[in-house]
C-alpha cells in the first residue's frame, strides 16, 4: 500500500508508457533526441556500461527505455526481425518532424500524406526497428465522416 505522500502515478507520467528495448540504448536515446527532440530526464547505467532502465521526454508524454538483455528474454525488433508494434506521435508540423527524423537516420515506410481519418500522417521505422507514425491532427471529424470517408477512399 502507498502512503498518501507518494502517489500511485508519478508526476509527469500518463498511464501508459511504451517501454523500448534497444540494441545499443545509449545511441538510441541520442536518436530520439535528435530526431524527436526528445529530452533525457534520467539514465540507469548497469556495471558494464549497458543502460539498464532511461526515461525520456517527447513532447508531454514519457518514453523508457533499455539495453536488451538476452538472459532476460529481452530483444529489440532489429533482432526479433521485426515489431507488430506502431509508436503514434502527435506533433504540431508533421512534415517538419517527418523531415527532422528522417535526416537523423529513420527510414520512410508511408511519405507523409493527407489521410481520410483528419489527420496529416506518414510512417517511419527507427535504426533501433521501432515503428512510427507521426501525423497532425488537420480536421475534426464525427465517427459517421470518418467512415463514409474510408468507403470513398477505399473504392
Amino acid at each position: 500500500m502507498t502512503s498518501p505522500a507518494v502517489k500511485p502515478i508519478p508526476d509527469g507520467m500518463h498511464s501508459l508508457t511504451p517501454y523500448l528495448i534497444c540494441a545499443n540504448a545509449a545511441e538510441a536515446i541520442a536518436f530520439y533526441t535528435k530526431a524527436f527532440n526528445a529530452v533525457e530526464q534520467f539514465r540507469l547505467p548497469g556495471p558494464d556500461g549497458k543502460v539498464m532502465h532511461a526515461c525520456l521526454k517527447i513532447g508531454d508524454s514519457m518514453l523508457m527505455l533499455t539495453d536488451e538483455w538476452p538472459e532476460h528474454q529481452m530483444a529489440g525488433p532489429n533482432t526479433l526481425n521485426g515489431t507488430p508494434v506502431t509508436i503514434h506521435h502527435y506533433v504540431q508540423d508533421v512534415d517538419a518532424s517527418f523531415k527532422q527524423a528522417v535526416e537523423a537516420g529513420a527510414t520512410v515506410t508511408l511519405p507523409v500524406t493527407d489521410m481520410f481519418w483528419g489527420d496529416r500522417y506518414g510512417q517511419l521505422k527507427d535504426p533501433f526497428g521501432h515503428r512510427w507514425s507521426l501525423a497532425t491532427h488537420t480536421r475534426d471529424m464525427s465517427a459517421d465522416d470518418i467512415q463514409q470517408a474510408m468507403a470513398s477512399a477505399m473504392k
